[in-house]
């Protein structure tokens, strides 16, 4: 296992639960009486007044175990350390309160538990929010007590001061304090009773909240050293897209390797597949678990290849095939033959119409042009955002990352009515197409015009490989091998008018490429739908 500790643990689960019960039997217990006898033998060594005390504390301690319960099942570190601090005093308050030996057996027991098992509570805390945690919790109990203390004063205004603050003090404990709520006011003890619970559940929050896992994007040293890595191993068709401006890195130890990510939904979601030397990702896909496991996020990586699957394996993860990218082969398609006809007169029908179509490096694209490329796209988008995460690029250009090439078509006035932005494979003849952006006036076609075009110029530069855009589901739509998949297939049909899944295969395969599966690899079952939300709602 690559992962630093075991992503399907037993104990997180059953610590949770035990501390759940834990909290539940105390509340229980502190809600009863007392066994009779044990009281008088406990009166022997305690004052009736420290029994009251410890009857009281045992309710709110509980039911703050309660709350931390969750917590655990998380790993949160912090969770632990209070989860143990309050079983070891619920034991000790069972024992005063009433000598209830068999609920203060149990919160040792499972105390020691927890502690034995402590390794496995490993999502860490921000040390600026424990700061902020100072201020804080103060302030919600503060706040509560505060709220409390004015109802008490409502319902008995000629009360003593210290009748008011003894009421506040027992009505958040859920026990009877000395002023007495008439029928107008009855609600108030359930009322405070609720705010103390808010309470908790409030300070709950800010105590146990995660690592913030970092915010700023990666500055121009980071950016070099992930492009110089691209540069150097980034064979894979998915690799560019690694340096859009608005993607994380993170890198191996020996800063080797890489992977771009975003967080979203409390998902750590690498982009494709790792960038390195074969020898270094072992030790990257490790530094990627770790820090997922230390944020408390949920790690998945969306477009990764066959051959990075035994990769995230290795690290305790889970695949999903999502689709297939659509590559086609420069030196075998044609536009002969009676399958690509629509294809062809498409083509025909452009040429006749007076368009034409160039290559353009993007390093070379003078500010005219750029500025008919940016008018394109922003006609084409109508106000949207670029989106892609893992399969396009944010901009055409920026300062560094002037490679790729831009195919565009120009109308028979010589005006760019659309184009086609490929960025480059290294350490193989191959480029990924990017984008696909025209002017909604131009004749239909003109996608299938630029596609073909660009086969015949990109070829006439030596390329081999044309990966064009990822078609979901593709197989399950069209090659399903079970009833499961046809079942996927045809609710991807029925989501094609929002998300046009049947549309881009069906242009995709018009050229007749190879597909090559990409996959979704995820951590645990029960939190795919987490993953997914994630997945649809990268930009």
């Amino acid at each position: 296992m690559l992962s630093t500790t075991r992503f399907n643990s037993w104990l997180p689960r059953v610590a949770a639960a035990c501390a759940a019960c834990v909290g539940l039997v105390n509340v229980i217990s502190a809600l009863t009486p007392n066994i009779r006898w044990r009281g008088h033998l406990l009166l022997e060594f305690e004052p009736v007044e420290a029994m009251r005390l410890f009857h009281a504390l045992a309710l709110p301690a509980g039911a703050a175990l309660l709350l931390v319960s969750p917590y655990l099942l998380r790993r949160r570190r912090r969770a632990w350390q209070a989860a143990v601090w309050l079983m070891v005093a619920l034991g000790l308050f069972d024992l005063l309160k009433g000598l209830d030996v068999e609920e203060a057996s149990l919160s040792f027991l499972v105390a020691g538990l927890l502690w034995w098992g402590r390794g496995a509570f490993y999502v860490r805390h921000d040390p600026i929010r424990l700061r902020g945690a100072a201020w804080r919790v103060p302030a919600i109990v503060l706040g509560a007590y505060l709220l409390t203390a004015c109802a008490a004063f409502v319902a008995s205004p000629h009360a003593g001061f210290a009748s008011v603050r003894r009421e506040a003090a027992d009505l958040l404990l859920l026990d009877k304090g000395p002023i007495h709520f008439g029928d107008e006011l009855s609600w108030v003890p359930l009322g405070a009773a609720l705010l103390g619970v808010l309470s908790l559940v409030a300070i709950a929050y800010v105590v146990f909240r995660p690592l913030a896992a970092p915010r700023s994007l990666p500055d121009a040293h980071l950016r070099r050293s992930a492009a110089e890595l691209v540069r150097r191993h980034g064979s894979d068709t998915l690799a560019y897209f690694k340096l859009r401006r608005d993607t994380h890195y993170l890198f191996s130890p020996d800063r080797r390797a890489f992977v771009g990510y975003r967080i979203e939904n409390g998902v750590l979601l690498v982009s494709g597949d790792p960038v390195g030397p074969d020898d270094a990702l072992p030790a990257l896909a490790t530094e990627v678990c770790r820090f997922s496991e230390l944020h408390g996020l949920e790690l998945a990586a969306l477009g990764a290849s066959e051959r990075m699957l035994s990769l995230w394996r290795q690290a305790g993860l889970r695949t999903l095939y999502v689709g297939d990218e659509a590559i086609v082969e420069t030196a075998v398609f044609s536009l002969e033959g009676r399958s690509i006809r629509k294809v062809r007169q498409s083509v025909s029908r452009l040429e006749t119409a007076g368009f034409s179509a160039a290559l353009v490096d993007v390093a070379h694209l003078d500010d005219v042009t750029a500025s008919e490329l940016e008018r394109v796209s922003s006609l084409w988008r109508d106000g949207a955002s670029e989106r892609g995460f893992s399969m396009a690029m944010d901009t055409l250009r920026c300062e560094e990352r002037k490679d790729g090439s831009i195919v565009l078509a120009r109308d028979a006035d010589g005006q760019v009515r659309g184009f086609l932005h490929f960025v480059p494979a290294y350490g193989r003849p191959a480029v990924s197409l990017a984008a696909m952006r025209r002017d909604r006036e131009t004749p239909n076609g003109l996608m299938e015009f630029l596609v073909v075009r660009a086969i015949d110029l990109l070829k006439g530069e030596g390329v081999e490989e044309i990966s064009l855009n990822f078609a979901a589901f593709a197989r399950f739509m069209h090659r399903p091998r079970n009833p499961a998949e046809r079942v996927v297939g045809r609710l991807a049909r029925l989501a094609n008018p929002y998300f046009q899944i049947e549309s881009l295969y069906r242009f995709n395969a018009k050229f007749h490429p190879r597909w090559e599966p990409r996959y979704l690899v995820y951590e645990r079952v029960r939190r795919l739908p987490r993953v997914s939300l994630a997945v649809i709602r990268q930009p």
